[in-house]
């Protein structure tokens, strides 16, 4: 969504995804400690992520991207490295350096598909990923501010003249992306079972490699490559035992995201869907 409308790789969405997963930690260890049900505590540990998260997108939108939006880009670029190296070592020193448990609040009953072990917490997270990536792309398609949003994207000269108010939508699509980026971080926390302040420096290698897989600017190239890229590094953590006569194992799955990189840079740098940058005035 960024990159669309600006043409910004806001390389610290990382990091919001990662202090949304410790300040959902935060709420969520108290709120457990009150007795209250798993399900509800996990629910109120969201809300606040998402808070959090949206208040630090607006802020950093407001702060750091908006008075570079005429600036050469690679001064945006470097901003944006610069950002996710001060939320990293703000949570170093909010949260510390050390790994955090992230309490079980939610069913974690196995099912066998198709061979495969699958729990219902997986089953939880593919469930609202798949809600979340709907709205989404309702909210984009089907919605006035999605309308300005596409129309910012497409030129934000023409649609400021157009009577969109450029910098409140551009606001709002941080503040969006924040809060999916929260939603991501306690999904992923409570998956893994840990919360760490560098745990998004690798989503957001991960999650750019996606984007460019499927086609960076694109909505539903994003979310397809999300999909090829787990699949891929799911297959080359089982196999490459086998391919490399047991030299590697499952722990060098990260190596296959950034070969994939590679390969589609090198051979369809615009990604399996397309690009989608926007127009300058």
């Amino acid at each position: 969504m960024v990159y669309g409308i600006l043409g910004l790789i806001n390389f610290a969405h990382g990091e919001i995804v990662m202090i949304g997963a410790l300040a959902a930690l935060a709420a969520m260890k108290p709120l457990a400690a009150s007795g209250l049900p798993g399900p509800l505590v996990a629910l109120i540990a969201l809300a606040v992520a998402v808070l959090v998260c949206m208040a630090l997108g607006f802020a950093i939108e407001r702060v750091a991207y908006r008075p570079l939006r005429n600036a050469p880009r690679l001064a945006p670029l470097i901003t944006a490295i610069g950002v996710s190296i001060v939320l990293q070592q703000l949570a170093m020193l909010i949260w510390g350096r050390n790994y955090h448990s992230v309490p079980a609040l939610l069913p974690a009953d196995s099912y066998e598909v198709f061979g495969a072990q699958i729990n219902a917490l997986q089953v939880i997270i593919m469930a609202v990923a798949a809600l979340t990536m709907t709205g989404l792309l309702l909210l984009v398609h089907r919605t006035r501010l999605g309308r300005a949003m596409r129309a910012t994207a497409e030129n934000p000269a023409i649609a400021g003249l157009m009577g969109v108010d450029v910098n409140r939508i551009i606001a709002l699509t941080f503040v969006i992306g924040s809060a999916l980026a929260a939603l991501a971080g306690v999904l992923v926390s409570a998956n893994y079972g840990i919360a760490h302040y560098h745990m998004g420096f690798i989503l957001g290698l991960k999650a750019f490699t996606a984007a460019v897989l499927g086609g960076i600017g694109n909505l539903g190239g994003a979310m397809l490559g999300g999909v090829l890229l787990g699949l891929i590094e799911a297959l080359g953590a089982g196999y490459i035992g086998d391919f490399t006569g047991g030299v590697l194992g499952s722990n060098y799955q990260d190596v296959f995201a950034f070969f994939v990189l590679i390969v589609v840079l090198i051979f369809r740098p615009s990604g399996l869907m397309g690009e989608k940058v926007a127009e300058r005035a």
